[in-house]
């Protein structure tokens, strides 16, 4: 396999101005609702990284036509709900969690059999989570005890349920609310912490039946079944999750001045803002707006200290990805910073609390690992030796955090290998260096 290593210099300075790729997650989910609507949906800014192309595959495999008409434009014609094809061959995710779960949901109520697959890490990480709540609406699962590669065999009819998520997954929700597009009744999801709600609102937008209580149970999300959806036009805005490694680069790289363009905003995605500005950052969000039921912002950024603090535990679900990246800021900052709640972050691409513990130490940088906690003791920009080769174990955001690392580091950092960040954030290196950032990739024989 060819391998493409990283290196990461210190830079001089950051400025400028920036857009990042399109959000994941709602590029996924305009995809998938597009598929099963009457109609043509029209996608502006879909992300077009490895990840959402793994979802364009399996919607024309299912039976839908989608074409590309423009860089980030691209058109849907869905298939309805109800009307599925059965793919031919064996679903490929490649690497992303969310394509595989939300679409196990999807066929889970639907006459028809799947197979998924994925790559090495994707094969790793648990899918009974999502096999569980599908199965109490009648879809039958065969799996390697919960894992890739699976085949599923969709209900029809399937039943609703009311479903309380034993853990805070956005990822989970939706699938079950997908399947519950093709359920006769209402088919509900009851969360006791908030997770992402891009599900939520896009549902909305293409005209399904669903509604939101505050109940003694915590949130439920109802979505009455077997309502036609209506295709729509979809703006898809900045990921909230890529600008972050933009935004703590020009946090921490002296005399940096940053403006972060067209960023959603939903307050289920930035959490990792809310922290950066109790550490000190100096941040803040202008021309707010609504794009397509999205609320989206320009994110203004200068270079500031920062102070280690206690990152509370409940904020987990709304900045989930982007604890790589703090810890990132966390090394550079002065005092300690401790981050609990993290157990979800061993089930992610690789194990992200021991992928960081070890790449911050080989560094320089004192780190405690716990079960589901990471400290680290920042003493400041000026005290990250740098100079290591750092694992990303095939994951985006290792890889991309540790490039911003090497930005303040004494001596160069090289990722192994940068090759997964083509899954979300193709161009980061680009845009890195464009705002005066030294990255360089390569490329290698080894495997």
């Amino acid at each position: 396999m060819l391998k493409r290593p990283l290196v990461s210099r210190r830079a001089a300075t950051l400025s400028g101005t920036c857009r990042v790729p399109g959000d994941k997650s709602i590029s996924h989910r305009a995809v998938m609702l597009g598929l099963v609507s009457a109609g043509v949906t029209r996608i502006d800014g879909l992300l077009e990284g490895e990840d959402v192309l793994a979802t364009v595959a399996a919607a024309r495999a299912l039976g839908a036509t989608v074409a590309r008409t423009a860089p980030g434009c691209w058109r849907v014609a869905g298939v309805g709900l109800g009307a599925l094809a059965e793919p031919a061959a064996v679903l490929d995710m490649g690497n992303s969690g969310t394509a595989c779960r939300l679409l196990m949901g999807l066929v889970a109520s639907h006459s028809l059999t799947c197979f998924f697959t994925g790559d090495a890490s994707l094969s790793q990480r648990p899918m009974d989570r999502v096999i569980a709540p599908l199965s109490r609406m009648g879809a039958a699962f065969v799996s390697r005890q919960g894992r890739l590669p699976v085949a599923v065999t969709g209900a029809a009819p399937a039943m609703p349920i009311r479903y309380a998520l034993p853990v805070a997954s956005a990822q989970v929700k939706s699938a079950v609310l997908l399947a519950g597009l093709n359920t006769p009744g209402e088919t509900t999801v009851v969360e006791t912490t908030p997770s992402r709600d891009h599900s939520e609102r896009m549902l909305r937008g293409f005209g399904a039946d669903i509604r939101v209580e505050e109940t003694a149970d915590g949130r439920a999300i109802t979505v009455a079944g077997e309502r036609e959806l209506v295709a729509t036009d979809v703006a898809v805005p900045g990921d909230p999750s890529s600008a972050a490694f933009a935004v703590v680069a020009a946090c921490l790289v002296p005399g940096a001045r940053v403006l972060v363009r067209d960023v959603g905003v939903n307050p289920t995605r930035t959490g990792l803002f809310d922290v950066l500005k109790e550490m000190g950052a100096k941040l803040s969000f202008e021309n707010r707006r609504d794009v397509a039921g999205e609320p989206v912002a320009d994110i203004r950024v200068e270079a500031a200290p920062l102070r280690g603090i206690d990152v509370p535990p409940d904020i987990a679900p709304r900045m989930i990805d982007e604890y790589p990246i703090l810890a990132i800021a966390a090394a550079a900052a002065e005092g300690k910073t401790r981050m609990a709640g993290l157990a979800e972050l061993r089930h992610k691409e690789t194990d992200r609390i021991a992928a960081m513990a070890a790449g911050l130490k080989a560094n320089g940088v004192g780190v405690a690992e716990g079960a589901d906690s990471l400290l680290v003791e920042g003493r400041g920009i000026d005290a990250i030796a740098g100079g290591a080769t750092v694992a990303s174990h095939f994951d985006h955001r290792i890889a991309m955090s540790f490039a911003i690392l090497g930005q303040i580091a004494k001596a160069p950092i090289t990722i192994d290998d940068a090759s997964a960040i083509a899954t979300s954030f193709p161009g980061f290196a680009a845009l890195i260096r464009g705002l005066g950032g030294c990255i360089e990739v390569e490329e290698s024989d080894a495997t």
